[in-house]
């Protein structure tokens, strides 16, 4: 996972089993909301398609790694526009199968910040989440015995996220996560902050050890 290994050969392969991957994530987190989100990323991570790609599902990750030379940056906009795309086409397949008046009582599953916390604020706790998501990945990465455990740890630190966050500033820290579910349901008000905080927040490479050898932890 979230190595380089193979992406050099064709990377718009990779960026397909990026759609599929991102299309399952929006179908299932539109569908089930909440900490088991982070057990369905480590899953989806582990399958065939994750182990192909590196399972980014996200693109403030795919940017972070790139920013840590982790990941080639030729591949980032095919990866991104795939993921951006795997968001509204998992989202709508769920809008397909349950039917738009079921999944209007839960907004598409679109994340909200709480009532009480200001733009701002929601800005900072997505950013600080990826910050720190990125400087994991890259404590992982610097440690080639420990990268295997990336995706139960990835896994782990998202659903806490979405426990500790999840209530009050909606815990998306993810552009991808986020982009479906409000679109489809017209909950956009917050959308650029979930669309650009974790960007910025995935710009941490100087924060963190580089990885020392950026092969896939999975090859």
């Amino acid at each position: 996972m979230l190595g380089t290994a193979g992406y050099s050969r064709i990377p718009l392969a990779r960026a397909a089993d990026e759609f599929a991957l991102t299309t399952v994530l929006l179908f299932i987190a539109v569908t089930i909301i909440g900490v088991l989100s982070g057990a369905i990323i480590t899953g989806l991570t582990l399958a065939p398609a994750g182990r192909r790609s590196g399972g980014h599902m996200n693109p403030a990750v795919t940017v972070g790694l790139w920013l840590m030379d982790a990941f080639p940056g030729r591949s980032v906009p095919p990866y991104v526009l795939a993921q951006l795309a795997g968001s509204v086409a998992g989202t709508g397949l769920a809008r397909l199968m349950w039917g738009h008046a079921a999944l209007s009582l839960v907004g598409n599953g679109a994340v909200r910040p709480a009532t009480t916390w200001q733009p701002e604020s929601v800005f900072v706790a997505e950013a600080g989440s990826l910050t720190l998501l990125i400087l994991v990945v890259g404590f992982f990465l610097a440690r080639r015995g420990h990268a295997r455990l990336l995706p139960q740890v990835i896994g782990l630190f998202v659903g806490l996220v979405i426990a500790f966050l999840g209530t009050l500033s909606g815990g998306s820290v993810n552009p991808a996560r986020q982009l479906g579910p409000a679109a489809l349901s017209g909950h956009t008000t917050y959308l650029w902050i979930y669309l650009v905080a974790p960007i910025v927040g995935s710009g941490s490479r100087g924060l963190g050890p580089p990885a020392a050898h950026p092969a896939a932890p999975h090859a």
